[in-house]
């Protein structure tokens, strides 16, 4: 289907905020979420200019961008340099908004590019004139831009992380009804990524989506988490390994190593950079700080990323005998993951909780009550009224076994199910 431009609010207000100022802003969040579209949408009602990097050698970058440029520039130089292009942008008479998207692909050629740009920003760049540059690896922005030690280090006005969409927005834009469950399996498919959203169609169920996504013959989430690997630049059969590892349900490092063959000092620094990039997040029971606890756990972060490792990768070769219950129920089990997700996302500072003999889905500060928690099952499905006291009492007697009851004596207790996407 063809994607109107939804939401974006918040980020829209942002750049309306930078180009009242003027200056460096660093735009970033990993591919296909949208900054391309968001940037060339604003652009559009700013006169702003724009140019899209390509992975070529230096000369040929530079004459791509001034290419791309030069339309709305007055001028008749060809720049040879960076530096000779950063002084005709200085030489405009008028006040300009430039975008410099997939950024990343120029640092990688030249290495000199970022301590020129930083000379040119203290120097010469324009009063009230915005310079954006936007890229899709999260790991080298972050090099970039936030490393003490990089010369663009402090030079951005602001670094606006572009996040997936979420559940409403995703309603939204493909036509459909939050309420109904079908809906939010569909989004479980597809996650936050409006280039994903492309995909659905209104009149499919979620089993006919996650067939032509990722089932069918040549399915373009295939090579997915390769693409985005290698935009991150963690490279490699390992991490592919550890994904694996982590979506058949390893979630502790120790289980992670044991499943790859290898100790597990050996997959730190792995671990780490699929952290760095928000592929893996990590997961601490609630209450906890990683430097005074070892029940840490690893979960897949994208929901489209979990359901190729959860799902399609274990699957893939068997799907087609599959009987339709079957393929329903692994996108509801995985959906339900993500349904989690969601529910924890609407209570600041939830988190899961777990011991020995106990787990709880949803451990939060209750926002109607500072001095006692919010303690909550999540299930997705909607449950009957005798379904749902049966749930709560169970609820009630795991937090009697639980040991974080001593430190927080007062607690709620919730069972959320279904019903709050109606909400």
């Amino acid at each position: 289907m063809n994607m109107e431009f939804v939401n974006r609010a918040a980020e829209l207000r942002e750049l309306d905020a930078a180009a009242k100022h003027g200056g460096l802003l660093v735009v970033f969040g990993r591919r296909r979420v949208g900054k391309t579209r968001l940037l060339r949408q604003w652009l559009q009602g700013h006169a702003g200019l724009y140019s899209q990097a390509i992975e070529a050698q230096r000369d040929l970058q530079i004459q791509q961008v001034f290419a791309d440029l030069r339309p709305q520039l007055e001028t008749q130089l060809v720049p040879k340099t960076w530096p000779e292009l950063f002084e005709i942008f200085a030489l405009q008479k008028k006040r300009w908004v430039v975008c410099l998207d997939e950024f990343p692909y120029l640092t990688a050629v030249d290495g000199s590019l970022p301590s020129r740009l930083q000379k040119w920003l203290d120097h010469s760049l324009p009063r009230g004139c915005l310079l954006i540059v936007a890229g899709s690896s999260t790991r080298m922005m972050n090099d970039l831009f936030l490393h003490r030690s990089a010369p663009l280090y402090g030079r951005a006005r602001k670094l606006l992380h572009v996040q997936p969409m979420d559940y409403a927005a995703f309603c939204d834009a493909c036509d459909l009804r939050p309420g109904d469950p079908d809906a939010f399996e569909k989004f479980a498919c597809v996650g936050g990524i409006p280039k994903y959203w492309e995909f659905v169609d209104a009149g499919q169920d979620a089993v006919a989506l996650a067939e032509s996504l990722y089932f069918d013959y040549a399915p373009y989430m295939e090579q997915e988490p390769q693409r985005i690997l290698r935009d991150e630049g963690v490279i490699g059969l390992n991490a592919v390994a550890v994904l694996e590892a982590v979506g058949r349900g390893a979630e502790r490092p120790s289980e992670i190593a044991s499943r790859l063959g290898t100790a597990q000092t050996n997959l730190s620094r792995l671990l780490q950079q699929l952290l760095d990039t928000s592929i893996l997040n990590r997961e601490l029971p609630f209450g906890e700080s990683v430097r005074s606890t070892n029940r840490t756990l690893y979960r897949i972060q994208d929901p489209t990323m979990r359901f190729w490792f959860r799902v399609f990768s274990p699957h893939q070769s068997r799907w087609r005998t599959y009987a339709a219950t079957a393929k329903r129920k692994l996108i509801h089990d995985h959906a339900a993951t993500v349904f989690e997700d969601v529910c924890r996302a609407r209570f600041p500072g939830a988190q899961r909780y777990w011991e020995s003999n106990v787990e709880l889905d949803l451990v939060a500060p209750d926002p109607d009550d500072a001095k006692r928690l919010l303690v909550a099952e999540v299930k997705w499905r909607r449950l009957t009224v005798a379904e749902r006291k049966n749930v709560l009492g169970q609820l009630e007697s795991k937090w009697v076994r639980c040991s974080l009851r001593a430190r927080h004596p007062n607690a709620r207790f919730a069972v959320l199910d279904a019903t709050v996407l109606g909400v």
